[in-house]
């Protein structure tokens, strides 16, 4: 028994992973060859019968509240539903007969050897089911394993049922009040079986739990009528079809009743040395709520643990997760469905696991607490939201009622690695989110501090594959954003995931990262919101979505591009009218993203921070109407971060669609403005006039507030749109001396100083690495305020906000203000291209070549300046790009200007 408690308690070493060959992080040398003989040579003997009094050392066939031991050489067949007992340690093997229905009720199971329900030639056909009591609480079974669980040290679950087929989609739509529903396919689905449709609603909580009354074909009969209407048709080319669970298998592993008023449920625990092999099982009343390492099962510290699985499995009604995979690799988790969830469902526990595969499951109606609500970190719009952020954030990372901070904003699939593949998984109904990237810098926990995970980077590992993943009816679908810091909580923004081609070198190439295939919609906020540089999102499709799709730069738009959208579908409204209730959304006849600011306007991508382009992307149903308005395009409402002339579109098509919108500032509907003005200098090309019928175009925000200085006569005005298009070179105007919203004494000049700038922003999970704090120092070392700049052009005077304002080139602006001193930069222009500036009051530019006319200040191919009388005239010609990519931070000229 030491040498098991030992095994429990192994230290983790580390292997060097830079090879790019798969790693594994526990050595087998270190397990001890005695316990790796005792497994091995299990049962040698012929099997006998529970029921047989000579199976048992005492001649005494086990009774009530006994702990019988099964031997190392023995191999036992329970032909028997034995009375409760105490508890159950199986040293050699014990296999369910398969000649009848058998129970098993047990306070907890030690599993040094092996337990079998059937094998992978011959399932399991009959009932198996297990159940673990706790009518001795706080029991410590073996040390780091706890109570009311199978626990396996160096042994083997062997669990394999008779369901192969977990889940189907509705063939078509199933009205609320109706008594059957039609599948896709019911094969091999039974009367008496319990199923769960999923809700096709913003609602997480429409999934509803019925039992099959009768099956003919495809049509089943409930047994009862449904409260909610389930959508179940392909629309405008997204699949909407309501996913359906089978919940009922025939091996169960159950906690008894009790725990559903204690949320203290059963676990199965591998640990290392261990394997499980499970498949058509379910698993009732699973988990212990606010209890670390316990719950429904759970791979813990096992290391390479190839070969080993669990699929075809129901887990449902759990108070602690689903599926833990903790420092461990290549398991396979597979078309299983899950139900009724507390906590991050799918969870990758360390961000060291990787290899493992994750496909076809299923995961319904995910909370964040057993009765509670969430209390969700997230970029909700203020309309939606009551009481101070700040104060949200202290209570949501509170711990008080989850066991994580990041369960308060809950996912589905949490994601802590993207060594790992995810396929043709589907989140239906999170109380927060979808599928979470959620990386740590380094892996956490158990692996905190240890070499290998000083060598390891999640945040700059590759990608292995992520496609045909579907998110529906939850707050965000995917979120690739806020990753964990050291103490489990997380920000807005975040160091982003950008894969390199040599993680240990900061400064190294920088690799594309491809999501395919996926399918969002009916969520209550976005669609999909990423962070990071070189994302290539191709074959995506998002519809009836609050907003369809959003990505933030990760590297300060020092790279070709943030993301593209490729080949995509995007839809505002569909035939999926949900299930309205309030009164707004009964006059609509449509249930709305969100019902309390029920005019939000709804739209389809959104730019922001920096470089993002859309390619050959298809709008539909993207039209105003008495109650919101709308648009195919538009901008993160009201962002305060960096915007970039350079963004762009080609190939669009617009079906019943605006092609755009721009909403006037409204703070209901604003959840990112720190009294910033970036969106008003907002703009993005039109390569091939897809959008507004003129080929190289700039569309640029013109809503009679916020116009800008570029629009002119020469210009298109659309008003419906709260937009101008004007053709030229058009890039970034700054009047002081920072760069748009950084200043200038950031230093911007490497990708390790970019991301120590990034890392400043964290407040008070800022690290106290010197260059992060001097980032922070220089980023928030702004200036008093200054006296407002005005600029007129062709008699029109233009207000400024932020200092700073798109510009076309080959123009002549007059700059107003009683500032003493102004400095005027470039950017993002090409080279040679000029703007001439007259500054009244003004005598003084402290660089270029002074002419000695305006005419030949205006000839002159050179930064240059002409003092007139009381007027200062300047020319600013832009010069090379600092960077290959022109980024709106790159000053390509300045000059500062006094009186």
């Amino acid at each position: 028994m030491l040498l098991l408690e030992a095994l429990g308690h192994l230290q983790v070493l580390g292997v060097d992973v830079m090879t790019g060959k798969s790693r594994s992080f526990l050595r087998v040398s270190v397990v001890p060859a005695l316990l790796l003989g005792g497994v091995c040579a299990i049962a040698q003997a012929a099997p006998t019968n529970w029921s047989d009094p000579a199976t048992w050392p005492n001649h005494k066939v086990p009774v009530a509240g006994d702990k019988p031991t099964i031997g190392r050489d023995k191999d036992v067949i329970l032909d028997v539903s034995p009375p409760a007992l105490a508890g159950l340690s199986i040293d050699g093997k014990l296999t369910f007969s398969n000649d009848a229905d058998l129970e098993l009720t047990t306070e907890w199971i030690m599993l040094h050897g092996e337990l079998a329900i059937g094998s992978e030639a011959a399932p399991h056909t009959r009932n198996a089911t297990i159940t673990l009591t706790n009518t001795v609480p706080n029991e410590d079974v073996m040390a780091g394993m706890g109570d009311r669980g199978i626990m396996i040290s160096g042994g083997t679950l062997n669990l394999h049922g008779d369901r192969t087929h977990t889940w189907t989609k509705l063939s078509n739509t199933a009205k609320a009040g109706s008594t059957s529903i039609e599948v896709l396919d019911a094969s091999g689905w039974r009367v008496g079986d319990e199923i769960v449709l999923a809700s096709t609603d913003f609602d997480p909580r429409q999934a509803e739990r019925r039992t099959i009354a009768a099956i003919r074909g495809n049509k089943i009969t409930l047994d009862k009528k449904l409260d909610y209407m389930h959508f179940g048709k392909i629309t405008f080319g997204v699949d909407e079809r309501g996913e359906v669970g089978l919940l009922t298998r025939n091996i169960k592993i159950q906690a008894s009743a009790d725990a559903e008023q204690t949320h203290f449920g059963g676990h199965i625990m591998a640990m290392p040395s261990s394997h499980m092999y499970v498949e058509g099982v379910e698993l009732n009343r699973m988990g212990q709520h606010m209890t670390l390492a316990r719950y429904p099962i759970h791979w813990h510290l096992v290391g390479d643990a190839q070969g080993q699985y669990i699929k075809n499995a129901s887990i449902h009604d759990t108070y602690n997760r689903c599926v833990t995979v903790h420092g461990t690799n290549f398991v396979r988790v597979e078309n299983n469905v899950t139900y009724n969830i507390v906590g991050h469902c799918f969870f990758l526990e360390d961000g060291i696991e990787h290899g493992n595969e994750f496909v076809r499951n299923l995961a319904i109606q995910i909370k964040c607490h057993p009765t509670k609500e969430c209390v969700p970190y997230n970029l909700a719009a203020n309309g939606e939201i009551s009481g101070n952020r700040q104060a949200i954030r202290q209570s949501s990372f509170s711990g008080k009622d989850t066991l994580l901070p990041s369960d308060n904003t809950v996912a589905a699939y949490w994601i802590t690695n993207p060594d790992n593949s995810f396929i043709d998984n589907v989140s239906a109904g999170s109380d927060e989110t979808g599928f979470w990237f959620s990386l740590p810098m380094h892996p956490q926990g158990q692996f905190a501090g240890t070499e290998v995970s000083k060598n390891t980077w999640p945040r700059r590992t590759p990608l292995r594959a992520f496609k045909g993943n579907v998110s529906h009816s939850n707050f965000d679908g995917f979120m690739i954003d806020r990753h964990i810091n050291e103490d489990n909580t997380f920000g807005l923004a975040s160091i982003p995931l950008l894969p390199l081609a040599d993680p240990n070198d900061l400064e190294s190439k920088v690799l594309e990262s491809h999501f395919e295939n996926l399918t969002s919609y009916k969520n209550r906020n976005g669609g999909l919101w990423g962070r990071g540089d070189m994302y290539v999102y191709s074959n995506a499709k998002f519809a009836d979505n609050a907003i369809g799709m959003t990505q933030a730069a990760g590297d300060i738009g020092s790279l070709p591009f943030s993301a593209r959208l490729v080949d995509s579908l995007v839809v505002g409204e569909t035939e999926n009218i949900g299930n309205p209730r309030t009164p707004e959304e009964i006059a609509y006849g449509r249930s709305l993203p969100k019902p309390a600011i029920a005019d939000f306007p709804i739209r389809g991508y959104e730019y922001y921070d920096y470089r993002d382009d859309v390619v050959n992307t298809t709008f539909v149903n993207f039209k105003d109407n008495k109650l919101r308005k709308t648009g195919a395009l538009s901008f993160l409402l009201f962002t305060s971060a960096g915007l970039s002339t350079g963004s762009s579109i080609s190939g669009a098509k617009f079906v019943n669609a605006k092609p755009v919108y721009f909403p006037k500032y409204d703070a209901r509907f604003d959840n990112d403005n720190r009294g910033g003005a970036q969106y008003r200098t907002l703009s993005f090309r039109d390569l091939d006039g897809s959008v507004t019928g003129i080929p190289d175009s700039h569309v640029m925000l013109h809503d009679g507030e916020n116009d800008s200085v570029v629009t002119d006569d020469t210009c298109k005005i659309e008003p419906t749109w709260n937009a101008s298009v004007c053709k030229g070179d058009i890039g970034r105007l700054n009047l002081s001396d920072s760069r748009g919203e950084l200043p200038r004494a950031v230093d911007l000049e490497s990708r390790t100083a970019r991301f120590a700038l990034l890392s400043s922003i964290g407040g008070g999970n800022a690290s106290q690495d010197p260059l992060v704090q001097a980032q922070r120092a220089a980023l928030f070392s702004r200036r008093p305020p200054q006296a407002p700049i005005a600029l007129v052009r062709n008699g029109k005077e233009f207000k400024i906000s932020g200092d700073q304002s798109t510009v076309k080139a080959g123009t002549e602006i007059q700059v107003k203000t009683e500032r003493p001193e102004v400095t005027l930069s470039l950017a993002e222009m090409d080279q040679g291209s000029w703007v001439i500036f007259d500054l009244p009051g003004f005598a003084h530019a402290a660089s270029g070549t002074e002419q000695r006319s305006l005419n030949a200040l205006r000839q002159a191919k050179e930064t240059s300046w002409f003092k007139d009388g009381d007027t200062l005239w300047v020319k600013l010609v832009a010069g090379p790009p600092v960077m290959q990519v022109i980024r709106p931070t790159d000053l390509q000229v300045s000059m500062t200007i006094s009186r």
